[in-house]
């Protein structure tokens, strides 16, 4: 199959705007709880629809006061919690655009957002923030508007928004309709500068209306979830708006490290989560039971837990390994699920390929993991598994109101709902992306079962072509390698070379568990990329990876790096991929040394 659609569930209205979620929800269940937030012992206290709607709305009136116009763009900067949702839809209220910025962003790349996109304010959280802005405030003549959380901003706005009637939010909060501008992102920057996607308010609304009806097992009044990914990215925003309109309990977390404890006090019904943060759990949970003895007994219930899953799919499971799944998973599996709070049976993955080992773990723990596809320009989802139309390794049947086709190069093209507007000022960025008639290009590539379900290939602009024009994926090599609990992070390189190398960086948090397991003495990352026992395994992990593809795909050489990528080096993107292009630019020298070197060298090098 090389095309398929898949109708709207629900009529367009194109009238309506991303408040009027809000406002229905309000209507539907005014004292439900819609969000809910730590209580400082150890418990959250629940906030009301109307609650909520009332706050958004008074927050919504400072800003009519302090000038900010219908249309005009305001950044916000902040962490992922409660008040960021708030502001989201306070900003909507009044009329006005969100820009959001990560909070990892530097100075220079906040200074971009807000002077491409025009933007007439900021709203940061906190001194740290502040200070990025305060940098470049001398680059920014149209700001006008600023305020800081921390300083009490939202007490001020609400205050200094008394005298706004009713009348005039109203007029302000009603007045866009579905093809109006809802927000302004910026990519992550992951191919090059940042452009401004410009999602409308049909994006958002059709979205979750059509969501809500594809996916009731897991979309309904009766889910909790807790928020922890950045709310800056499309993926955490577009559920955010999309529990609204669902009526859905938030409670929010941005501190992964106190993840499990938010967790098991708040017990949510389903996650969601970046691929890593999948891998990291169950790395975590493997290097635990090995320190604890139970390394054996935690890889039986691994092994029966991914063949009974395999199981599943093929619609008959053998009794005897019913038998041994029900006892390795009362002694390990159900304490595994415990973690996650007890009551989480589906997770919602996005922003990279899972894996099909992870896919049938989680599911032998009784958390389905509906893993899907989506851009920003895409306002996220794309295509979604569903608790009914689920095949591990791929992600899922296009989302309804939208079209997914394979182009002769292998490019995966969507067309309908989630498809963004336009990148903003960028007229020519906006024809590249399209085609002549009205597909966008995603830049990844991908397939199409008999069923219509998608899997994920690789980037289109990643693709290496050997010097012996071998073309090799390199997500096929890296999304493996970079699942074990020593890998932080894997680079393959090899374009317009004799064969395939790779850079690999050691997870600083996994690291020390490993070693105490191994017998081995505790060492940091730059002393263990040269210990002999840590390279012996990290070449198994990338023999197993070059088993899976052909001599001409696979790793010939491989060098570990002495430190790790990361967000403040501006190696990966606040999502957690890599920059590619920053990468194989810094790595210039080492990557001329590794094939200046005698092919015949084999095996691994380490760098620094």
């Amino acid at each position: 199959m090389n095309e398929t659609h898949v109708p709207a569930a629900v009529p367009a209205d194109p009238t309506a705007n991303t408040t009027d979620l809000l406002e229905h929800r309000v209507a539907a269940t005014p004292d439900k709880a819609l969000f809910a937030v730590p209580d400082g012992a150890g418990g959250w206290s629940d906030i009301s629809a109307r609650e909520f709607r009332d706050r958004v709305a008074r927050v919504a009136k400072g800003l009519i006061a302090a000038g900010l116009q219908p249309g005009e763009r305001i950044g916000f900067m902040a962490k992922t919690s409660y008040e960021w949702s708030l502001v989201d839809f306070a900003i909507w209220y009044s009329g006005a655009v969100m820009v959001p910025i990560y909070e990892t962003s530097s100075p220079a790349q906040l200074a971009w957002n807000l002077t491409d996109s025009g933007a007439v304010g900021i709203i940061t959280e906190d001194a740290a923030h502040a200070a990025r802005f305060d940098e470049v405030r001398g680059e920014l003549p149209d700001v006008r508007i600023s305020y800081r959380l921390d300083e009490g901003a939202l007490g001020k706005l609400e205050a200094a928004g008394s005298d706004v009637t009713d009348e005039e939010l109203e007029s302000r909060r009603s007045a866009a309709v579905g093809t109006d501008t809802a927000t302004l992102i910026y990519t992550s920057g992951s191919t090059g500068r940042p452009k401004g996607t410009v999602l409308t308010h049909a994006n958002f609304v059709e979205l979750s209306r059509n969501t809500e009806a594809a996916i009731p097992e897991v979309v309904n009044s009766d889910g909790t979830t807790v928020l922890f990914i950045t709310l800056a990215h499309v993926f955490a925003r577009f559920i955010s708006v999309l529990c609204v309109q669902a009526g859905i309990k938030v409670g929010h977390e941005p501190d992964t490290k106190k993840l499990v404890q938010a967790l098991g006090s708040y017990q949510p019904t389903f996650l969601l989560a970046v691929p890593r943060v999948f891998e990291k759990v169950y790395n975590a949970a493997e290097q635990k039971a090995m320190a604890g003895g139970k390394g054996k007994i935690f890889s039986a219930a691994v092994h029966t837990g991914v063949e009974y899953s395999k199981a599943l799919d093929t619609g008959h499971v053998p009794l005897g390994l019913k038998l041994k799944f029900a006892v390795l998973d009362r002694l390990v599996l159900s304490k595994l699920r415990a973690l996650l709070g007890g009551r989480a049976t589906h997770a919602i993955s996005g922003s990279a390929p899972l894996g099909e080992f992870l896919g049938h773990f989680y599911r032998s723990l009784g958390l389905q993991i509906l893993e899907g596809y989506g851009l920003t320009e895409t306002t996220a989802p794309a295509t979604v598994n569903r608790p009914g139309k689920f095949k591990v390794g791929t992600t899922g049947p296009a989302m309804p109101g939208t079209g997914i086709r394979i182009a002769e190069d292998g490019e995966i093209q969507v067309i309908g709902i989630p498809v963004f507007k336009e990148y903003w000022k960028n007229p020519e960025a906006t024809a590249a992306a399209f085609t002549e008639d009205g597909w966008f290009m995603t830049g990844d590539l991908g397939s199409l079962d008999e069923d219509g379900y998608l899997k994920i290939t690789g980037r289109k602009k990643e693709i290496i072509i050997t010097a012996g024009g071998k073309n090799v994926a390199p997500a096929a090599l890296e999304d493996p390698i970079r699942a074990h609990v020593l890998v932080s992070q894997v680079v393959v390189v090899g374009d317009q070379k004799p064969f395939i190398s790779a850079f690999l960086t050691l997870d600083a948090e996994m690291l020390p568990q490993w070693l105490a397991t191994n017998g081995l003495p505790p060492m940091n990352v730059a002393e263990a990329a040269k210990d002999p026992k840590v390279r012996a395994a990290l070449q198994e992990i990338v023999d197993q990876a070059n088993s899976h593809v052909s001599r001409a795909e696979s790793i010939r050489k491989f060098t570990v790096l002495p430190y790790d990528f990361t967000i403040e080096s501006g190696h990966l993107t606040p999502k957690l991929s890599i920059k590619r292009h920053v990468i194989l630019a810094d790595l210039a020298d080492e990557i001329e040394a590794i094939y200046s070197a005698d092919v015949n060298t084999g095996g691994l090098s380490v760098a620094g």
